[in-house]
């Protein structure tokens, strides 16, 4: 069983985009810069954002992080959107997800700027990654491609099932490992599909993104499966300072043994979701999405 080490990938990842970002200064190009909206002080909305902010510093890029507290109006986060947009020192923004009840996420997501939209979230850039031309790929879904392309795993001609239809994960995974460059099989599987257990057993690639923790039980996957586990799910604790720990969507001692590989949480697709950001932005500097 290959333990498919995200940590040390995404690892690997940065020092190829820092040594890009070095060439890129020393002929004479502009350091490339991230900027980071973060509304309210969400526990995991607050840790992800500052390690978006050591990635940056780890990769020799400019970062800014906007705060705003929870009573911020739609309308004052529109019109810091638009600022963002118009600042020609900024090359991509992320606005950090969840945002409180009375603002809609996806008014915020189609008022930033396709060629700063970084998340990959922005409908422009989802209808360009679905008919194949380039654009800024949603970060998870970009993280898992490069984690199986870099452990060598076969995808061509494979079953994939993808448990999970979110715009952020399940979908864009699902279209992604449909192309050309992977030629998986896809079935998108959801909590309204019947004999999901049956489904899943029968994955040569199981991509877990339900956001429920230890789902996937033993039972649901076949000898010899590729895992991917999505889930982040904080669950309490008496075992960690913190009083919580963070859980997949995979029960992992008793899927382990039968695969072929899998991914851990944490330590798998977190860190590479993290590392697409910063492609995406280094893309964004370059100006080689949106000419």
């Amino acid at each position: 069983m290959i333990l498919i080490d995200g940590k040390q990938t995404a690892a690997d990842i940065k020092k190829e985009i820092a040594a890009e970002v070095e060439e890129m200064k020393a002929n004479g190009g502009k350091t490339p810069h991230l900027a980071a909206v973060l509304v309210g002080h969400d526990g995991g909305s607050e840790t992800y954002v500052a390690f978006k902010i050591k990635d940056c510093a780890e990769v020799g890029f400019k970062s800014s992080l906007i705060r705003y507290e929870d009573d911020v109006t739609e309308a004052e986060l529109l019109a810091k959107v638009e600022e963002l947009n118009n600042d020609a020192d900024v090359d991509g923004f992320i606005v950090q997800l969840p945002l409180p009840d009375h603002i809609s996420e996806q008014k915020i997501i189609e008022a930033i700027a396709p060629e700063k939209d970084v998340d990959g979230f922005h409908p422009v850039n989802v209808g360009r990654m679905v008919i194949g031309l380039p654009s800024f790929v949603s970060a998870t879904p970009d993280g898992i491609v490069e984690l199986l392309q870099r452990y060598n795993i076969e995808t061509s001609g494979k079953n994939c099932v993808v448990v999970g239809r979110s715009n952020i994960v399940g979908r864009p995974m699902s279209i992604l490992m449909s192309q050309k460059a992977m030629n998986a099989t896809v079935t998108v599987a959801h909590s309204r599909t019947k004999d999901l257990n049956e489904l899943c057993a029968s994955a040569d690639i199981l991509i877990a993104a339900l956001g429920f923790p230890e789902f996937i039980k033993g039972d649901m996957v076949k000898e010899g499966a590729v895992v991917i586990d999505v889930g982040t799910t904080r669950v309490e604790s008496d075992q960690t300072k913190s009083g919580w720990k963070l859980k997949g969507d995979v029960l992992f001692d008793e899927v382990a043994p039968k695969c072929a590989a899998i991914t851990p949480v944490p330590g798998g697709v977190g860190p590479m979701t993290r590392v697409s950001l910063l492609k995406n932005t280094l893309l964004a500097a370059k100006k080689e999405i949106y000419k």
